[in-house]
């Protein structure tokens, strides 16, 4: 009896320390916290949560601080409309406040709401559509609380990037746009329908007016090589001028030169008779005055004779 029992002892011993060894291994390698506190807050969905399942991870930043609890559907017959509250597990034990600062060593979740804390749903991968939540600061976006819809702290939801995309693509007027488009359509097809008429007269005539333009600038060509053809002969004849007369003017370059030479002589001979101290100017001054003073006695006898004709055949007597 004793063996049968020190073997019954021995055999609980082992179970127990395989159990407590086994609930070692899953708390240290599981993660499982039986031991710490948990608190809970709520957010509170009013758009689709496609891909969010009970167990899916809170992430502060890319950090899990939580996991999702529970997932409900709530109606609510005031303003008829649909909620779905998700309960969070937060972990206290992931979030530490840094030492020394006045308040003691805990932030309550309510003071974090009120710094900002919003919560959005993220799409962790394309392949599995598979989401979590997304816990940040964000003073930007207004709080709306939902106190009807549940009694925990709520943390309030803002647009992910994914929604506002969906947001931005629901308000495109789609209907207006395929609307605009089929008329576009409709015109370019009477456009087309109305070229298909016009064109090949267009082209004709594009063509015609082509030829003759191309006539015409063959005449022109024509011209301005008969033309070219007698400036050049033009320029010839002037050539041959030009050198016809820069040999008649080196021909009588000599002659225009003793011409000139004797002209500035003769104006030389004038210029030494008109000087007042010339010898020839004081003789042709006194003949001058001799010609005034026989011009006045002129005068004066042939204004006697007009007076007495008789002078001329008796003579002035003494």
């Amino acid at each position: 009896m004793s063996q049968s029992t020190n073997r019954k002892t021995l055999i609980g011993a082992f179970v127990i320390l395989g159990g407590l060894l086994g609930l070692f291994i899953i708390m240290a390698f599981g993660h499982m916290r039986f031991f710490t506190p948990s608190r809970e807050a709520a957010v509170v969905f009013q758009n689709s949560i496609t891909g969010l399942s009970v167990g899916a991870p809170v992430n502060f930043r890319g950090v899990k601080v939580g996991t999702v609890k529970s997932i409900t559907l709530r109606f609510d017959p005031q303003d008829r409309k649909a909620y779905i509250p998700v309960v969070l597990t937060l972990e206290p034990d992931q979030i530490h406040v840094v030492r020394d600062v006045p308040g003691g060593t805990k932030v309550s979740i309510q003071e974090m709401i009120s710094n900002g804390l919003r919560a959005e749903l993220n799409l962790q991968s394309f392949v599995t559509g598979q989401s979590n939540i997304e816990l940040d600061f964000d003073k930007s976006v207004a709080p709306v609380l939902h106190p009807r819809i549940t009694n925990l702290p709520e943390i309030p939801v803002r647009l992910s990037t994914m929604e506002k995309l969906k947001d931005t693509i629901g308000q495109i007027p789609i209907k207006d746009i395929s609307h605009h488009a089929d008329l576009a359509l409709l015109s370019i097809t009477s456009l087309s329908d109305h070229l298909r008429e016009d064109l090949p007269p267009l082209i004709s005539s594009v063509k015609e007016t082509a030829d003759r333009s191309h006539e015409t600038v063959q005449a022109a060509t024509d011209a301005i090589k008969d033309l070219q053809a007698k400036l050049d002969v033009t320029l010839l004849k002037m050539d041959k001028l030009m050198e016809t007369g820069n040999t008649q003017l080196d021909a009588r370059g000599k002659d225009l030169h003793a011409t000139l030479a004797s002209a500035t002589k003769t104006l030389d001979s004038l210029q030494d008779i008109l000087s007042p101290r010339s010898i020839d100017r004081a003789n042709l001054d006194a003949s001058l005055r001799d010609i005034a003073a026989a011009a006045a006695s002129l005068r004066g006898f042939a204004s006697d004779v007009e007076r007495n004709p008789q002078l001329l055949l008796m003579g002035r007597r003494p």
